[in-house]
């Protein structure tokens, strides 16, 4: 499938099936801003919530979302989200962490999540319920958790094996959980932009990065990088945020009718997230500039030998009461 049209018939998912009656003018307007592109799982969870809300309040409160940063990027969203420059933000929970929040890094620990039912165990337990209610530190409120799948390494090189890291300028999140796992790994983190990271890439600046397939895709990186390694090593989740003066400033009502057109659209998200993925991993394949790599067991668990010593780390950093939460909440399961 070209890439064009995978991008048309993902775009296509996120409209309802109904047709939209003309809407009038409205009484609330909410920006809704993110870094990705409208086809990943976060953008179309954006353009469902919008499509959602405006239906159900009959127009009175609409939604311009603007995609793959183009008001605000990964360095500064969060500071126009406190200031009330936009209204509602997405971000990846890595980036919590550096307005002070340092426990949404949890998600972030390598080898962590078998799967994404062991992810709702946190998100939709007490755990990830305190984490959001933290957010009030910030002048924040958290609405929901949602996914986009579990990420993947690439380069120009296969990284199957620890040594195979050893050298490489890898682009991370501003997160010291990702960064401690590319320096156990042999590697030299560099944090970037998302919005930076394919040009990044392209001119040698760092040599890889770890993405969900549905971003490596949808921003071109595999124009850029000859090599995805499916490692499935960490998740990569989002919280949305909104204004706490915003927020209290809405009536009752317009605050249930943005709870529940937010919540359907992000169980929407959650159920495609793997779909994207699983489409733009087909994708990768019929490119023949790239290659997929798969570790066998054997080298996955040297992989998660290797970065061992990172959870450890944070756990000296925020204190053994959430290390000891997490293990229990995974262990309900």
């Amino acid at each position: 499938m070209q890439r064009r049209e995978w991008l048309g018939a993902c775009a296509g998912a996120a409209l309802l099936p109904a047709a939209r009656a003309a809407m009038p003018q409205p009484e609330i307007t909410l920006r809704f801003s993110h870094v990705v592109a409208e086809e990943t799982p976060k953008g179309l969870a954006a353009n469902r919530f919008k499509v959602l809300l405006e239906q159900r309040s009959s127009g009175r409160i609409g939604v311009q979302v603007f995609p793959n940063a183009q008001l605000y990027g990964d360095s500064d969203e969060m500071r126009a989200l406190q200031l009330g420059a936009v209204d509602l933000v997405a971000p990846s929970l890595s980036k919590f962490g550096r307005i002070g929040l340092p426990e949404f890094e949890l998600f972030d620990l390598p080898f962590l999540f078998d799967d994404l039912s062991a992810v709702r165990r946190i998100t939709l337990g007490p755990l990830g319920q305190r984490l959001l209610q933290g957010l009030e530190r910030q002048g924040l409120v958290g609405l929901g958790y949602f996914d986009n799948g579990f990420k993947q390494m690439s380069a120009n090189r296969p990284l199957l094996e620890p040594k195979d890291f050893v050298g490489l300028r890898m682009r991370v999140q501003a997160s010291q959980v990702i960064a401690a796992q590319m320096r156990a790994l042999g590697a030299r983190p560099v944090t970037l932009a998302f919005s930076e990271t394919r040009q990044a890439l392209a001119s040698g600046v760092v040599d890889g990065t770890e993405n969900p397939v549905s971003n490596f895709w949808t921003q071109g990186m595999h124009q850029v990088q000859s090599d995805v390694s499916l490692t499935n090593h960490g998740y990569l989740g989002y919280a949305v945020v909104t204004n706490q003066r915003l927020w209290q400033s809405l009536a009752r009502t317009e605050r249930g009718l943005i709870n529940q057109a937010l919540q359907e659209a992000l169980g929407f998200a959650n159920q495609i997230a793997d779909t994207q993925n699983d489409k733009a991993l087909a994708a990768l394949r019929q490119t023949s500039s790239v290659h997929i790599h798969r570790p066998t067991p054997e080298q996955r668990q040297r992989l998660r030998q290797a970065v061992q010593p990172v959870q450890q780390q944070l756990a000296s950093r925020l204190g053994q009461r959430y290390i000891k939460d997490l293990q229990a909440a995974l262990n309900k399961g």
